[in-house]
Protein backbone atom coordinates (compact mmCIF):
# COMPACT_ATOMS: atom_id res chain seq x y z
CA UNK A 1 0.00 0.00 0.00
CA UNK A 2 0.87 3.47 -1.04
CA UNK A 3 -0.20 6.42 0.31
CA UNK A 4 -0.64 10.20 -1.07
CA UNK A 5 -2.59 13.27 -0.17
CA UNK A 6 -5.42 15.25 -1.45
CA UNK A 7 -6.10 19.29 -1.77
CA UNK A 8 -7.65 19.22 1.42
CA UNK A 9 -5.47 17.08 3.23
CA UNK A 10 -7.36 13.76 2.91
CA UNK A 11 -4.88 10.74 2.95
CA UNK A 12 -5.99 8.55 0.02
CA UNK A 13 -4.02 5.32 -0.27
CA UNK A 14 -4.04 3.17 -3.41
CA UNK A 15 -2.23 -0.10 -4.44
CA UNK A 16 -0.11 -0.80 -7.70
CA UNK A 17 1.05 -3.99 -10.04
CA UNK A 18 2.32 -3.74 -12.98
CA UNK A 19 4.73 -1.28 -14.78
CA UNK A 20 4.13 0.56 -18.30
CA UNK A 21 1.72 3.29 -18.72
CA UNK A 22 -0.73 3.93 -15.70
CA UNK A 23 -4.04 3.09 -15.50
CA UNK A 24 -6.26 4.16 -12.32
CA UNK A 25 -9.21 2.22 -11.12
CA UNK A 26 -12.05 3.86 -9.82
CA UNK A 27 -14.50 1.69 -7.79
CA UNK A 28 -18.18 1.94 -7.40
CA UNK A 29 -20.57 1.70 -4.42
CA UNK A 30 -19.18 -0.59 -1.61
CA UNK A 31 -16.10 -1.09 -3.44
CA UNK A 32 -12.53 -0.23 -1.85
CA UNK A 33 -8.84 -0.75 -3.42
CA UNK A 34 -9.20 -4.15 -2.94
CA UNK A 35 -12.07 -5.08 -4.67
CA UNK A 36 -10.23 -4.54 -8.08
CA UNK A 37 -7.39 -6.39 -7.02
CA UNK A 38 -7.91 -9.12 -9.53
CA UNK A 39 -8.75 -6.49 -12.26
CA UNK A 40 -5.41 -4.58 -11.18
CA UNK A 41 -3.07 -7.92 -11.58
CA UNK A 42 -4.91 -8.89 -15.13
CA UNK A 43 -4.17 -5.26 -16.78
CA UNK A 44 -0.38 -5.43 -15.09
CA UNK A 45 -0.24 -8.87 -17.25
CA UNK A 46 -1.78 -6.80 -20.39
CA UNK A 47 1.83 -4.46 -19.59
CA UNK A 48 -0.06 -1.78 -17.67
CA UNK A 49 0.82 -0.12 -14.14
CA UNK A 50 -2.66 -1.05 -12.71
CA UNK A 51 -3.61 1.33 -9.52
CA UNK A 52 -6.56 0.90 -7.10
CA UNK A 53 -7.65 3.14 -4.48
CA UNK A 54 -9.61 3.62 -1.62
CA UNK A 55 -11.92 6.47 -2.73
CA UNK A 56 -12.21 9.13 0.56
CA UNK A 57 -14.09 7.40 3.19
CA UNK A 58 -13.10 3.89 2.62
CA UNK A 59 -10.53 1.31 3.62
CA UNK A 60 -7.20 3.24 4.47
CA UNK A 61 -8.29 7.21 3.46
CA UNK A 62 -8.88 9.60 5.35
CA UNK A 63 -12.47 10.96 5.35
CA UNK A 64 -12.22 15.60 5.73
CA UNK A 65 -15.39 17.40 5.84
CA UNK A 66 -17.69 19.00 4.32
CA UNK A 67 -18.06 16.22 1.08
CA UNK A 68 -17.64 17.90 -2.14
CA UNK A 69 -17.53 15.68 -5.44
CA UNK A 70 -14.90 18.55 -6.23
CA UNK A 71 -13.06 16.60 -3.18
CA UNK A 72 -13.29 13.46 -5.27
CA UNK A 73 -11.96 15.23 -8.52
CA UNK A 74 -9.25 16.46 -6.22
CA UNK A 75 -7.87 13.08 -4.75
CA UNK A 76 -8.44 10.88 -7.96
CA UNK A 77 -5.69 13.53 -9.62
CA UNK A 78 -3.65 13.54 -6.19
CA UNK A 79 -3.18 9.69 -7.31
CA UNK A 80 -2.66 10.51 -10.73
CA UNK A 81 0.37 12.90 -9.55
CA UNK A 82 1.15 10.70 -7.46
CA UNK A 83 1.81 7.33 -10.07
CA UNK A 84 2.54 8.78 -13.36
CA UNK A 85 3.27 12.67 -12.89
CA UNK A 86 3.59 15.54 -15.94
CA UNK A 87 1.61 13.22 -18.57
CA UNK A 88 -2.40 11.92 -18.58
CA UNK A 89 -3.00 8.75 -17.84
CA UNK A 90 -5.59 5.92 -18.28
CA UNK A 91 -8.71 4.95 -16.19
CA UNK A 92 -11.25 2.97 -16.07
CA UNK A 93 -14.63 3.38 -13.70
CA UNK A 94 -16.81 0.82 -12.16
CA UNK A 95 -20.95 1.71 -11.83
CA UNK A 96 -21.40 4.59 -9.87
CA UNK A 97 -17.36 5.34 -9.99
CA UNK A 98 -17.39 5.35 -13.93
CA UNK A 99 -20.32 8.23 -13.34
CA UNK A 100 -17.26 9.97 -10.94
CA UNK A 101 -14.82 9.56 -13.70
CA UNK A 102 -16.69 11.09 -16.27
CA UNK A 103 -17.45 14.09 -14.14
CA UNK A 104 -13.72 14.34 -13.26
CA UNK A 105 -12.73 14.11 -16.97
CA UNK A 106 -14.99 16.80 -17.72
CA UNK A 107 -13.71 19.18 -14.73
CA UNK A 108 -10.14 18.67 -16.36
CA UNK A 109 -8.47 15.81 -14.41
CA UNK A 110 -5.73 14.74 -16.72
CA UNK A 111 -7.49 11.22 -18.28
CA UNK A 112 -5.51 10.66 -21.46
CA UNK A 113 -8.60 7.78 -22.41
CA UNK A 114 -11.36 6.47 -20.05
CA UNK A 115 -13.27 3.54 -19.89
CA UNK A 116 -16.58 2.90 -17.33
CA UNK A 117 -18.54 -0.42 -17.11
CA UNK A 118 -21.85 0.10 -16.69
CA UNK A 119 -23.06 3.47 -15.10
CA UNK A 120 -26.50 3.58 -14.08
CA UNK A 121 -28.15 5.98 -15.64
CA UNK A 122 -31.15 6.38 -15.56
CA UNK A 123 -32.37 6.30 -19.11
CA UNK A 124 -35.99 6.50 -20.46
CA UNK A 125 -37.54 3.18 -19.97
CA UNK A 126 -35.26 2.46 -16.72
CA UNK A 127 -36.76 2.74 -13.62
CA UNK A 128 -36.39 5.94 -11.50
CA UNK A 129 -34.02 6.66 -9.08
CA UNK A 130 -35.51 5.86 -5.21
CA UNK A 131 -37.67 9.07 -4.08
CA UNK A 132 -35.48 11.46 -2.11
CA UNK A 133 -32.86 9.33 -2.65
CA UNK A 134 -30.34 11.70 -0.99
CA UNK A 135 -32.39 12.70 1.63
CA UNK A 136 -33.43 8.88 2.72
CA UNK A 137 -29.61 7.93 2.73
CA UNK A 138 -28.24 11.16 4.76
CA UNK A 139 -31.55 10.51 7.09
CA UNK A 140 -29.77 6.67 7.79
CA UNK A 141 -26.29 8.02 8.55
CA UNK A 142 -27.55 10.86 10.68
CA UNK A 143 -28.80 8.22 12.62
CA UNK A 144 -26.05 5.88 12.27
CA UNK A 145 -28.09 3.15 11.40
CA UNK A 146 -25.33 1.45 9.35
CA UNK A 147 -27.17 -1.88 9.04
CA UNK A 148 -29.96 -0.59 8.30
CA UNK A 149 -28.38 1.84 5.26
CA UNK A 150 -27.24 -1.35 4.07
CA UNK A 151 -30.33 -3.04 3.69
CA UNK A 152 -32.11 0.08 2.23
CA UNK A 153 -29.90 0.22 -0.78
CA UNK A 154 -29.64 -3.45 -1.18
CA UNK A 155 -33.20 -4.21 -1.32
CA UNK A 156 -34.63 -0.57 -2.66
CA UNK A 157 -31.86 0.54 -4.87
CA UNK A 158 -30.00 -3.11 -6.48
CA UNK A 159 -33.09 -4.59 -6.08
CA UNK A 160 -32.23 -8.14 -4.14
CA UNK A 161 -34.73 -10.01 -2.27
CA UNK A 162 -35.55 -9.22 1.34
CA UNK A 163 -34.40 -12.88 2.79
CA UNK A 164 -31.08 -12.95 1.16
CA UNK A 165 -30.13 -9.33 2.36
CA UNK A 166 -31.12 -10.53 5.95
CA UNK A 167 -29.53 -13.76 5.40
CA UNK A 168 -26.11 -11.76 5.18
CA UNK A 169 -26.60 -9.86 8.35
CA UNK A 170 -23.94 -10.48 11.23
CA UNK A 171 -21.52 -11.83 8.83
CA UNK A 172 -18.29 -10.56 7.88
CA UNK A 173 -19.13 -9.36 4.49
CA UNK A 174 -22.15 -7.29 6.49
CA UNK A 175 -19.48 -5.73 8.59
CA UNK A 176 -17.66 -4.85 5.30
CA UNK A 177 -20.49 -3.12 4.02
CA UNK A 178 -21.49 -1.36 7.33
CA UNK A 179 -18.12 0.34 7.43
CA UNK A 180 -18.53 1.71 3.93
CA UNK A 181 -22.03 2.21 4.09
CA UNK A 182 -21.98 6.52 4.82
CA UNK A 183 -19.66 6.86 1.56
CA UNK A 184 -23.23 5.82 -0.32
CA UNK A 185 -24.27 9.26 -0.43
CA UNK A 186 -20.67 10.09 -2.15
CA UNK A 187 -21.88 7.47 -4.89
CA UNK A 188 -25.53 9.89 -5.37
CA UNK A 189 -23.53 12.64 -5.67
CA UNK A 190 -21.84 11.03 -8.63
CA UNK A 191 -24.61 9.97 -10.22
CA UNK A 192 -26.31 13.42 -10.02
CA UNK A 193 -27.65 13.47 -6.50
CA UNK A 194 -31.68 12.63 -6.96
CA UNK A 195 -31.72 12.91 -10.64
CA UNK A 196 -29.58 9.95 -12.38
CA UNK A 197 -30.61 10.53 -15.84
CA UNK A 198 -28.05 10.74 -18.53
CA UNK A 199 -25.71 14.07 -18.06
CA UNK A 200 -25.84 14.89 -21.70
CA UNK A 201 -24.27 18.33 -20.91
CA UNK A 202 -21.17 16.51 -18.92
CA UNK A 203 -20.68 13.53 -21.64
CA UNK A 204 -20.98 16.34 -24.73
CA UNK A 205 -18.17 18.50 -23.37
CA UNK A 206 -15.73 15.48 -22.65
CA UNK A 207 -12.67 15.86 -25.30
CA UNK A 208 -11.19 12.08 -24.65
CA UNK A 209 -11.90 8.67 -26.14
CA UNK A 210 -14.26 6.77 -23.78
CA UNK A 211 -15.04 2.96 -23.59
CA UNK A 212 -18.29 2.02 -22.57
CA UNK A 213 -18.44 -1.54 -21.46
CA UNK A 214 -21.24 -3.37 -20.49
CA UNK A 215 -21.78 -6.92 -20.05
CA UNK A 216 -24.23 -9.97 -21.53
CA UNK A 217 -24.90 -11.16 -18.10
CA UNK A 218 -26.99 -8.06 -17.37
CA UNK A 219 -30.76 -9.17 -17.68
CA UNK A 220 -31.63 -5.73 -16.75
CA UNK A 221 -31.74 -4.18 -19.87
CA UNK A 222 -31.70 -0.34 -19.61
CA UNK A 223 -28.64 -0.72 -18.09
CA UNK A 224 -27.00 -2.16 -21.42
CA UNK A 225 -29.30 0.45 -22.80
CA UNK A 226 -27.16 3.28 -20.85
CA UNK A 227 -24.35 2.10 -22.09
CA UNK A 228 -25.10 2.78 -25.59
CA UNK A 229 -26.41 6.35 -24.85
CA UNK A 230 -23.37 7.05 -22.99
CA UNK A 231 -21.14 6.42 -25.57
CA UNK A 232 -23.45 8.21 -28.32
CA UNK A 233 -23.17 11.29 -26.51
CA UNK A 234 -19.12 11.67 -26.23
CA UNK A 235 -17.87 13.07 -29.28
CA UNK A 236 -15.34 10.05 -29.18
CA UNK A 237 -17.13 7.52 -27.81
CA UNK A 238 -17.98 3.57 -28.53
CA UNK A 239 -19.38 0.72 -26.47
CA UNK A 240 -18.78 -2.90 -26.39
CA UNK A 241 -20.65 -6.20 -24.58
CA UNK A 242 -18.61 -8.54 -23.37
CA UNK A 243 -19.11 -11.70 -21.50
CA UNK A 244 -19.64 -11.73 -17.77
CA UNK A 245 -22.31 -11.63 -15.09
CA UNK A 246 -24.63 -9.55 -13.37
CA UNK A 247 -22.98 -5.87 -13.61
CA UNK A 248 -19.68 -7.26 -14.13
CA UNK A 249 -16.99 -8.89 -16.48
CA UNK A 250 -14.63 -11.44 -15.38
CA UNK A 251 -11.06 -9.21 -15.09
CA UNK A 252 -9.29 -12.35 -17.79
CA UNK A 253 -11.95 -10.98 -20.14
CA UNK A 254 -11.89 -7.35 -19.12
CA UNK A 255 -8.29 -6.56 -19.38
CA UNK A 256 -7.78 -7.63 -22.42
CA UNK A 257 -10.33 -5.15 -23.97
CA UNK A 258 -9.43 -2.42 -21.94
CA UNK A 259 -5.66 -2.88 -22.86
CA UNK A 260 -6.62 -2.80 -26.49
CA UNK A 261 -8.56 0.38 -26.17
CA UNK A 262 -5.85 2.24 -24.35
CA UNK A 263 -3.26 1.17 -27.56
CA UNK A 264 -5.55 3.02 -29.43
CA UNK A 265 -6.38 -0.30 -31.13
CA UNK A 266 -10.37 -0.12 -31.35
Amino acid sequence: MDKTTSVDGTTIAYDVWGDGPAVVIVGGAFNDRNTWAELGQALAEEGLRAVSYDRRGRGDSGDTRPYALEREFEDLRAVLDAVQPGSPVFAHGVSSGGALLLRAVDAGVPVARASVLEPPYRIPGAPPAPADYVGTLQSYIDRDDRSGLVEYFQTEVIGLPADMVASAKGTPMWQWLEAMAPTLVYDAAALGGDDHSLPADVLGRIGVPVLGVTSEGTAVPWMGRAVQEMAGAVPDGRWVRLPGGFHQVDPAVLAPALAAFYRGEV
